[in-house]
């Protein structure tokens, strides 16, 4: 069959052919629309199409997301993720599962409300003290004395009652004298946090340690141990271990842990609450965690 050209070089037709309905012949234009055919790159192709559903109900049971996005745009496959990323969020310790638990403890709303607060009190005030002022109120659970790291010579304190009425009415003393100045009693926000378990005693022997043992605060950083050592033998008796901590660099101030030989020794030593030790004052009260050797 021959063929000849007719016009430009793109109007090609077979001779038996009708020219009339060639001429009269545009090419149909590209819906968005889903019709019976999906016209791709301009030609009906059935057999691309039923490859493209087969592979997108393929993706859509593998990935349950597929799914959700197609119901919003079946054309728009561009906005289907392959992955769903999570970012981990920076200091997140992952979920905060490093909380620590000992804090958490302490924020128990029972606990908190058996609690009282001390905004100041005299740092020479031992914590057998601040306990026997509220024992005709009620039982004393906890008492503790503790200092700002960023004020120097700033002691406050937490008293926990063993039910909530002899807390309420521990409130009403506020005002009353000891040491230097008046104390200021008012409901604490947080409780006392338990000391860690792994520093309380565990057998009879560490207990035995803590009846002979003392926490000494305020001990000016000048004084050197050997100091330290030698002004409790002197006041109080021999000394079996001693532990002086630094603490905080800017602190103007350590503590100490000092075990003597005999029980009696320590409850001396308690007596010496507010006796300078170099330039300041120190405070001495029953340690709740015996002195253990240094491992290493």
């Amino acid at each position: 069959m021959a063929i000849e050209s007719v016009g430009d070089e793109n109007s090609i037709f077979c001779q038996d052919s009708k020219p009339a309905a060639i001429e009269s012949y545009k090419e149909p234009a590209i819906e968005t629309q889903t019709n019976d055919h999906s016209f791709i790159n301009g030609k009906c192709d059935d057999h691309q199409e039923k490859s493209t559903e087969a592979a997108a109900t393929s993706n859509m049971q593998q990935n349950p997301t597929v799914e959700i996005f197609s119901k919003l745009n079946p054309m728009a496959q561009e906005f289907v993720p392959a992955k769903t990323i999570r970012k981990k969020k920076k200091n997140s310790y992952y979920g905060n599962q490093r909380r620590n638990t000992r804090t958490s403890m302490a924020q128990r709303v029972d606990k908190i409300r058996k609690t009282l607060y001390i905004p100041v009190i005299d740092h020479q005030v031992t914590e057998v003290q601040l306990a026997n002022l509220f024992v005709h109120v009620g039982h004393v659970v906890d008492c503790r004395i503790c200092s700002n790291p960023n004020i120097s010579g700033h002691y406050f304190a937490f008293v926990e009652f063993s039910d909530e009425e002899a807390a309420n009415t521990a409130l009403k003393l506020s005002g009353i004298s000891l040491g230097s100045y008046p104390l200021r009693l008012e409901p604490s926000r947080t409780g006392i946090v338990p000391v860690n378990s792994t520093l309380l005693p565990r057998s009879e022997e560490e207990y035995d340690m803590c009846t002979r043992t003392v926490y000494c605060t305020n001990i000016d950083k000048q004084v050197k141990q050997e100091n330290v050592r030698l002004f409790f033998e002197c006041c109080c008796g021999e000394v079996e271990r001693l532990r002086v901590l630094q603490g905080y660099d800017h602190a103007k101030t350590c503590i100490a842990f000092v075990e003597f030989r005999e029980a009696e020794s320590a409850i001396a030593a308690l007596k010496l609450s507010g006796a300078l030790l170099g330039s300041l004052p120190i405070s001495v009260n029953p340690s709740k965690t015996p002195l253990r050797p240094l491992v290493g």
